[in-house]
């Protein structure tokens, strides 16, 4: 049986009152529900940072939290607890959707002059933005010519930092389509079995770090959103607060896609319209003033 207890040392002890203030800090700075249920869990992601800290107890942990100066500790909190699953092309029907979208509409109006924006809000270690983009690639080999920009952000700076690199091993990029592969994909190196994304690709995504709690420093509109598996971290009344603010940076007739365990919840139900499986598209002005 797998143990995260590091021979010769001394099991590392959770306290009620540890969880409880660990808990009240996650909801407070990212907007985390830590359910009693996730005590084993929380304990046994915690206690490899308090090890890799020197520390002795999650008291002193917590401690180190609390000081408004240890934001980089705050965030190797935040990696800890949440699960950065991922792959190319993940939930392959909201590719489709999007490559349906991108050449009725999308396509066309950059081709006219028009700009188009998408955002990976929990774009993890890249492979959700880059699967956006090799899409929009695939039914438009010119994009970067044209006014077509998706933005990439995370919570997690590390993961960032990953994304941006684009270092991919051979069984991270065999879930990407074959007649996807061969214009766009190059090895990073030649002596490893490693490979990275032409300049076509990563032209398309800025990467940036944003904690979706917090306040977003941009505007949008978005023709395309996607949040998946992120508002699962989050208590009810956070979920229904992120849904209506990703809604309302929607362009309408836009698509937000979520991940396929979450559902859309609170005032934001009522601009969107449920397109498929945990697909969605805003409602048109006209549209919503004849809804009942």
């Amino acid at each position: 049986m797998r143990s995260d207890i590091e021979p010769g040392k001394p099991a590392l002890s959770m306290s009620d009152a540890d969880f409880e203030a660990l808990a009240r800090l996650a909801q407070k700075e990212y907007g985390l529900s830590l359910a009693e249920s996730k005590k084993p869990l929380v304990h046994s992601r915690l206690s490899r940072r308090l090890r890799a800290l020197n520390l002795l107890s999650f008291s002193s942990y917590i401690e180190i939290l609390s000081n408004p100066k240890e934001e980089k500790e705050r965030l190797e909190l935040i990696s800890a607890l949440t699960t950065n699953v991922t792959s190319f092309f993940r939930e392959r029907h909201h590719f489709d959707t999007l490559r349906e979208h991108a050449k009725e509409s999308l396509v066309p109006r950059a081709k006219s002059g028009g700009k188009v924006r998408i955002w990976s809000s929990a774009c993890s270690t890249g492979q959700e933005p880059y699967s956006i983009a090799l899409t929009i690639l695939s039914e438009c080999r010119e994009a970067n010519e044209l006014d077509i920009k998706i933005l990439a952000t995370d919570i997690d700076p590390a993961v960032v930092r990953r994304a941006k690199d684009a270092i991919y091993q051979i069984e991270e990029i065999e879930s990407i389509p074959e007649q996807i592969k061969n214009p766009f994909i190059e090895r990073a190196n030649p002596k490893d079995e490693v490979f990275t994304f032409s300049n076509s690709v990563k032209q398309l995504i800025t990467f940036r770090e944003l904690n979706l709690t917090s306040r977003w420093p941009f505007s949008g509109p978005f023709d395309v959103i996607f949040c998946r598996n992120v508002a699962i971290y989050f208590n009810q009344e956070t979920q229904r607060s992120l849904w209506m603010s990703l809604t309302e940076k929607l362009r309408e007739d836009g698509h937000l896609f979520i991940g396929h365990s979450e559902r859309i919840s609170g005032p934001a139900e009522a601009s969107l319209i449920n397109r498929g499986v945990t697909t969605y598209r805003k409602r048109s002005q006209n549209l919503s003033k004849h809804a009942t």
